[in-house]
């Protein structure tokens, strides 16, 4: 079913080029250096942004048959590893789940470590951590590596000797706050956010000086204008996605000090606009009983000044959300013509099942168009007023049992990171095809405790071709929001893909392979089976004029906490357990990672 679209608007992409920002003035040289060196990864997502792809082409698609792993590295922690490693000169960084652990490996010999980084931390971090105890990755940026600690500590290490330059408490996992994101460095900033939504923190991103570790400023999800960090013009081309005093407003009584919103996912930089972009998470507690109102501004897109915090826009696609869509989903930066006007654009595949582009620069809604017809919590996206349109039939609501609704709580994405091709317009997509069950319960807010209220039970989602399957890699024109190949797989796609220009998409599959599709038509290629499941995005590099493909593996995150906890119960880890029952039939808890070339 369409959903609502302005596509025809879109022109052709002028270009194929991959992003590049020389020229630009960077306050990090360092850094900008490495974004713009063919062969480096200096950045989880790949670059600014966040386009996730690299120019490398020595593996294409004529050769990518005669790949073979050509080295392995084992963290020596098991539990879900996601993210990507580092590659920074001849140096790469590895890191792990809890503790967060760092590795840095000389790629002349990466058989022998560098340094190495082990903190000590309280174990009880992780009984408030949800979803497994995963570790999403690094940054770098000064001569750094910029790390955090699940016991919500963040630090940056000396990049040559692994000494901490600096460390600084972020949030207190005494009530729930964690730290599992990777940071994010642009400039001379640091933005990191804290975990915890389904404990009822209360969501902000955070800046901090690059060299000192100095918290610049701090913007909260919710509560007042100020603390939300509302610029004066604060949505001015768009009024009808909300303006001012909306952060209280919009909750019921103190609600909002306790309403989530937490951004754990990823972000992207425009050098030219000096804004970063990145989505606020799931209101608290998921029962919407207890929170009426639009939530503001919980599950929305922002784009603030990078230095000063204020936000310039802000759009939030599920208002008053009742099914745990939180939007901290990865944001694709891309510049292509909108009405014959090159125009910055920002697209992002939502929890919600919905392919969002807008113009980055002030926030207007381009296009919005499921990712698969299974999505029916909307019936459409009103592009005018930008609303969803509800079908009353999947919505949830106390002493009442919803059933058949799609996306599950996992959305149809969830934070993998996916990849685009400048050249042919296309998103290639990790997507979950899992529908649900939900019956809320009431229950009191403690802090440190879990604050859900709704039990799950998930399952395969309808389209499948053996009606089994809970997991796809789907390619999209961005210019149209359409899908364009589909690539079935039997466990949802959680950690994304890469895209190289052989004309190759990787992505890693949670019983353990990594793959290579065509891009054209999704055929693969090439597989190989990992020592364990694979939830992190697959990264790529080149040294001393070889390409290489670096994938982690360790199966975990929410997919596998029944795995990892020796969970039975079906409605345990909040609906994942009845849904990935047959995991453990195809893989085991490991932790590493493994390099690939010809």
């Amino acid at each position: 079913m369409k959903v609502t679209s302005s596509s025809a608007i879109l022109g052709a992409l002028v270009g194929g080029l991959f992003a590049s920002f020389s020229g630009l003035a960077m306050a990090d040289a360092d850094l900008d250096k490495q974004v713009n060196t063919a062969g480096a990864w200096p950045i989880a997502t790949g670059g600014y942004y966040s386009q996730h792809n690299s120019p490398l082409a020595q593996i294409n698609k004529s050769n990518v048959k005669n790949v073979k792993a050509a080295w392995s590295f084992s963290t020596g922690v098991l539990n879900g590893h996601e993210g990507a490693p580092l590659v920074i000169g001849d140096m790469m960084y590895v890191h792990s789940a809890f503790p967060n652990n760092t590795y840095a490996l000389n790629l002349n010999d990466p058989g022998k470590i560098v340094w190495q980084h082990k903190p000590k931390q309280d174990a009880s971090t992780k009984a408030v951590m949800c979803c497994d105890v995963v570790d999403r990755g690094l940054a770098y940026g000064a001569g750094q590596i910029v790390k955090k600690q699940a016991n919500g500590h963040l630090l940056a290490l000396d990049a040559k000797t692994g000494k901490i330059n600096w460390e600084v408490e972020v949030c207190d996992p005494k009530v729930g706050s964690t730290l599992t994101q990777a940071p994010f460095v642009a400039k001379d900033t640091v933005l990191m956010g804290c975990s915890g939504a389904e404990l009822g923190v209360r969501g902000a991103v955070n800046a901090f000086d690059l060299k000192t570790g100095e918290l610049k400023w701090r913007a909260f999800a919710t509560g007042s204008d100020d603390s939300v960090r509302l610029s004066k013009d604060f949505n001015k081309d768009n009024p009808h996605y909300g303006q001012f005093g909306l952060g209280t407003k919009t909750w019921e009584g103190d609600a909002w000090k306790i309403g989530g919103g937490t951004n754990w996912g990823w972000y992207a930089y425009d050098p030219k606009l000096n804004l970063f972009y990145y989505g606020s998470g799931n209101p608290a507690p998921w029962n919407e009983t207890m929170r009426p109102g639009d939530n503001k501004w919980t599950m929305t897109i922002w784009g603030r000044d990078l230095d000063t915090g204020m936000a310039k826009w802000g759009y939030q696609k599920t208002p008053h959300d009742e099914w745990d869509f939180a939007g901290v989903n990865q944001m694709v930066l891309t510049d292509q013509p909108v009405n014959g006007k090159m125009t910055p654009l920002l697209s992002h595949i939502d929890r919600n099942g919905i392919l969002y582009t807008l113009n980055r620069e002030n926030g207007n809604l381009v296009v919005a168009e499921k990712v698969d017809p299974a999505v029916n919590v909307f019936k459409k996206v009103d592009l005018k007023t930008g609303t969803p349109v509800r079908d009353p039939e999947f919505a949830t609501r106390m002493d009442h049992k919803g059933t058949n609704i799609c996306p599950s709580a996992m959305g149809f994405h969830n934070q993998g990171v996916d990849s685009y091709d400048p050249e042919s317009r296309t998103l290639y997509a990790g997507l979950n095809h899992i529908c649900m069950d939900w019956e809320p319960f009431m229950l009191p807010y403690r802090a440190g405790q879990f604050f859900v209220g709704a039990t799950l039970a998930m399952y395969p989602g309808p389209n499948g071709p053996t009606k089994k399957e809970m997991g796809q890699i789907r390619a999209f024109d961005l210019t149209t929001g359409k899908a364009k190949w589909t690539k079935w797989e039997k466990f949802a796609a959680w950690g994304g893909t890469l895209y190289t220009k052989g004309g190759l998409v990787w992505y890693a599959t949670l019983d353990g392979y990594l793959k290579a599709l065509d891009n054209k038509d999704g055929k693969e290629l090439w597989n190989f089976k990992m020592p364990s499941g694979g939830i992190g995005s697959p990264m790529t590099y080149s040294f001393k004029g070889k390409q290489y493909v670096g994938s982690m593996y360790g199966v975990g995150g929410w997919p596998g906490v029944g795995l990892v906890f020796d969970l039975t119960d079906p409605s345990a880890g909040l609906g994942a357990v009845g849904a990935f029952k047959e995991l453990q039939n195809h893989t085991q808890m490991g932790g590493g990672l493994m390099v690939f070339s010809l």
